[in-house]
């Protein structure tokens, strides 16, 4: 009976980590989308060039970039849970910072403390879903960064919704800061915590522990090539794909819009159902056609620049790169044997990724000055094919196997 009651407590408060790291995706994806669809009005306040505009971008990038590898070092030392919260609510501090900056430099300064913090804060809550896909014993890491997407459309709807009727940044912002704050402080007390008891017994205490140095293994750089690969064909799509189809394929504006809302869309689909998909086929397979997928559907895109077809194009990019990154981050939380270096390793990962994310789309468009647009995305369907090529590092072992009772039970349904 005494160990019935701890298995039950024990499933009880992963059943509860699991919804807390889902909040904690769905907030992030909601206030970065928030941001991203209110950025024309900010510009507009500041009468911002897009070159001064695209530097003051470039500081947001900057400040993720160093926070992300600070952050996987702190959590090594203090834990994923406290340094989720902390980023967190910084997040939610330098959100509406950013609606009332009064001119361009403080504007970069809001931007590198809501970089950063978004940064340290993407790091440390897939370090939090990497522990709890751990105990899960089977694949649900898809589940989280669909919940991202999920709330990234959901940001992006309510600011259209909010420019439509002249809403200023300002409030906006505000409120979703206080609404994610409370998300927040509600969901922190569930994350999992480096000191949690597994079957009653707790583990050493981490602060008390000599911290071990992470090394380089020649597994993780190869997931970061993917990272980077992956990332750059996101932040492509991003960028490019409205473009692409306005100025090749000829669209209207409307509909030029509308290419980059169904490449999402399809994303997040994707992400929804990558975890019955990697439990299925296992994550190496699923990888391989995913990014085989993502270069064929780019790859008709380009020689068929027909609107419908671009359409389709983009729907099967979204569906390819959807499972990719999230199956990476899962793979690289399982290199390292002590979970205090997870945080490190996924930092590691996680940078690979977003400086692809970064220098991405100066590149293609310094190519696409040169040769076109259409050529220049060619890059982009090379890198899902090398994506392909490296599909089997994903296939780490330890995933199928039980990380303690809870995992067992969990194999068997009894945690959904």
């Amino acid at each position: 009976m005494i160990a019935s009651s701890y298995k039950q407590e024990d499933m009880r408060r992963l059943r509860m980590a699991r919804a807390a790291v889902i909040a904690f995706f769905f907030l992030n994806g909601m206030i970065v989308a928030s941001w991203a669809a209110r950025i024309p009005a900010v510009q507009a306040k500041l009468a911002l060039s897009p070159g001064r505009l695209g530097l003051a971008l470039l500081g947001g990038a900057i400040g993720a970039l160093v926070a992300m590898n600070t952050a996987g070092r702190m959590s090594k030392r203090f834990g994923s849970k406290v340094l989720t919260t902390i980023a967190a609510l910084c997040l939610c501090i330098a959100f509406p910072l950013l609606a009332f900056a009064p001119n361009f430099p403080l504007l970069i300064v809001a931007l590198l403390f809501f970089g950063a913090s978004n940064g340290a804060m993407d790091v440390t809550m897939n370090a939090q879903g990497a522990d709890v896909e751990r105990k899960y014993g089977r694949p649900i890491f898809n589940s989280f960064h669909a919940c991202f997407s999920v709330g990234g459309l959901v940001g992006a709807f309510l600011s259209g919704i909010l420019a439509a009727y002249n809403i200023a940044p300002g409030p906006h912002f505000l409120v979703i800061a206080v609404c994610a704050c409370i998300g927040i402080l509600g969901s922190a007390r569930f994350l999992l915590s480096l000191a949690a008891t597994v079957q009653g017994e707790p583990v050493a205490n981490e602060r008390t522990q000599k911290v071990p140095l992470i090394t380089i293994s020649r597994t993780l750089l190869l997931l970061g090539l993917m990272a980077f690969c992956a990332l750059i064909s996101e932040g492509a799509m991003s960028d490019w794909s409205a473009i692409y189809l306005s100025g090749v394929a000829h669209s209207g504006a409307g509909l030029a819009a509308a290419g980059f809302a169904i490449f999402s869309l399809c994303m997040a689909i994707g992400r929804g159902v990558g975890d019955y998909l990697a439990a299925r086929f296992g994550p190496a397979l699923l990888v391989r056609i995913a990014s085989s997928l993502a270069a064929i559907g780019l790859a008709l895109a380009l020689l068929i620049a027909w609107t419908p077809i671009v359409f389709v194009g983009l729907g099967l990019v979204g569906i390819g790169l959807s499972v990719i990154f999230p199956l990476v981050l899962s793979a690289a939380s399982r290199t390292t044997k002590d979970k205090r270096d997870t945080g490190s390793a996924l930092a590691n990962v996680t940078t690979c990724g977003y400086f692809g994310m970064l220098i991405g789309p100066p590149v293609i468009g310094f190519i696409a000055d040169q040769v076109g647009l259409r050529l220049a995305l060619i890059l982009v369907v090379c890198l899902c094919v090398i994506a392909a090529l490296c599909a089997s590092v994903v296939a780490i072992p330890g995933l199928q196997q039980a990380d303690n009772e809870v995992s067992l039970a969990a194999r068997e349904s009894l945690v959904p």
